[in-house]
């Protein structure tokens, strides 16, 4: 299939645009609106087209699917903008500013008959995989787990700390913490955050959260959550769930570093292990989920169901932390 990217974004240059190319699909045609940075990732990248603007690229008739990394506050709109041209959507998470736009853009692209998935890239690593694996088969009911995700940022332009934009660590960072959590155990109940703005951007740049589970799902009666995510440390990342009969663990959980692959180290019932992954490319491996998700009619794994459902939790952390109490989370389609 025949890929186009909205916008040159840096996610685009430094994965996802290298990870289209190592697949069997084309990557035709890139847009900006700088026609000269357009033609620059083009030329880096050996793109044959590079537009001026979004428009002329949803109207190019050889494109069969377009990735969208544009500011979280933007990927709503050009993802309807894209089914309208009836062109399959990759979309950078968060899918929306909130769980109802999330909701919304959701049926658009159902309405339309195209394909929509939400670019949470960890969901495809092997390690990924088989730790939801190992949790849900080998270890017992879970108790507690515990997510974050941080690193340092102080750029004031950086689209990150731009309210206008949904900006955010929660946004930015967070709402992996919050996939992972709810990964191993289901949607919260209730969610109760605090949350800091270090350089008064009107974003947090900083959060704590408790989710806490009334175990008529996945998760027991009384299991909780701790997730955190911010701006204002060094780079961190992991998480860590705790069981009846052992525990689970992975750092550089989200966005491994360097070429030496990674581990997950569990034990269960005393038996403590360690298992290593070779080095691989997850935004390949979901750009090529996304590709026979539209070749087939399935529907992602993350889908905008999971996307509704992840940014439900997201804003209930933002509403508790603005009200100062803890507030019910309610999400789905």
């Amino acid at each position: 299939m025949n890929f186009g990217i909205l916008s040159t974004a840096n996610i685009g240059r430094a994965a996802v645009a290298p990870a289209i190319r190592d697949t069997d699909h084309e990557l035709l045609a890139v847009c900006s609106r700088d026609r000269e940075r357009a033609e620059e990732f083009a030329d880096e990248f050996g793109i044959p087209r590079a537009y001026g603007s979004y428009d002329e690229l949803l109207a190019d008739d050889d494109l069969d699917a377009v990735y969208n990394p544009l500011p979280n506050a933007l990927h709503a709109e050009w993802t309807k903008q894209a089914a309208d041209a009836g062109l399959d959507v990759l979309c950078e998470k968060p899918l929306a500013v909130d769980a109802d736009a999330a909701r919304e853009v959701g049926d658009y692209c159902d309405e339309q008959g195209v394909t929509l998935m939400e670019a949470f890239m960890y969901r495809y690593h092997p390690r990924t995989e088989r730790a939801a694996e190992i949790v849900r088969d080998e270890l017992g009911e879970v108790r507690s787990v515990r997510a974050t995700f941080q690193f340092p940022m102080d750029d004031p332009d950086n689209v990150r700390l731009n309210p206008d934009l949904a900006g955010g660590s929660l946004m930015d960072v967070g709402c992996y913490a919050v996939s992972a959590v709810r990964l191993f155990l289901g949607d919260p109940d209730r969610a109760y955050a605090t949350t800091h703005d270090a350089g008064d951007y009107g974003v947090d740049t900083k959060l704590a959260g408790v989710l806490e589970y009334d175990g008529d799902g996945r998760a027991g009666a009384g299991a909780t959550a701790e997730i955190s995510c911010g701006f204002e440390t060094l780079d961190t990342q992991s998480y860590r769930v705790e069981a009846e009969n052992g525990w689970l663990e992975a750092s550089e959980a989200f966005v491994p570093r360097g070429d030496e692959g990674v581990e997950i180290e569990y034990e269960v019932d005393g038996r403590r292990v360690v298992e290593s992954f070779d080095p691989t490319d997850q935004y390949r491996l979901e750009v090529e989920h996304f590709a026979e998700c539209v070749a087939s009619g399935d529907g992602p794994r993350t889908d905008a169901d999971e996307a509704v459902r992840n940014m439900a939790t997201i804003d209930a952390l933002y509403e508790s932390a603005e009200r100062g109490d803890p507030v019910p989370v309610d999400g789905g389609r």
